[in-house]
């Protein structure tokens, strides 16, 4: 079987996050779970099964690990992934593909998303400082994912988004 549990790849494995616009939660999850899960469990390229596993966390951020050194991914097989999620954004309400989003934790530790602007007006503001924990949406390794998915800003790239203090 090519899909395995997430903690099986190893940290070299490929990794994307894509994270949803807005929470998906209840029915919607589970579409977006079913589909997804379906779509790895067919998941080749070239003929060749891919061996990959998924991740969901905080209602927001679905992770996708391909280990490369059992069989690579290629253009057309990445390609398949992003269209079966596009297809599916209609049917939980929310954007997954795309980018420019940044992702943050209020302080009650919700997970918020907005556009760069929007984070630099909320920091600007002081609702989001050197210690707020942001999600890094563009690492692009599992071992990456591991280590500091989600980080403090200041050690994260949306450290340069932050008012310069004075």
């Amino acid at each position: 079987m090519s899909v395995v549990g997430f903690d099986a790849l190893p940290d070299e494995a490929r990794a994307w996050v894509f994270g949803a616009a807005a929470p998906v939660v209840d029915a919607a999850a589970g579409a977006l779970l079913s589909t997804v899960d379906a779509h790895l469990a067919n998941w080749r390229a070239h003929g060749a099964p891919l061996v990959c596993a998924r991740e969901w966390r905080d209602d927001r951020f679905l992770v996708i690990g391909v280990d490369e050194a059992a069989t690579g991914a290629t253009g057309c097989s990445i390609d398949g992934l992003f269209h079966v999620l596009r297809n599916i954004e209609a049917l939980v309400g929310t954007t997954l593909v795309g980018g420019g989003t940044v992702y943050w934790r209020d302080a009650a530790g919700a997970v918020v998303s907005g556009a760069r602007p929007v984070f630099r007006e909320a920091a600007a503001s002081g609702a989001v400082a050197a210690d707020t924990h942001v999600f890094d949406t563009t690492i692009a390794t599992v071992g990456a994912y591991r280590a500091g998915f989600e980080k403090a800003a200041a050690d994260s790239w949306h450290g340069k988004l932050l008012p310069v203090a004075r």
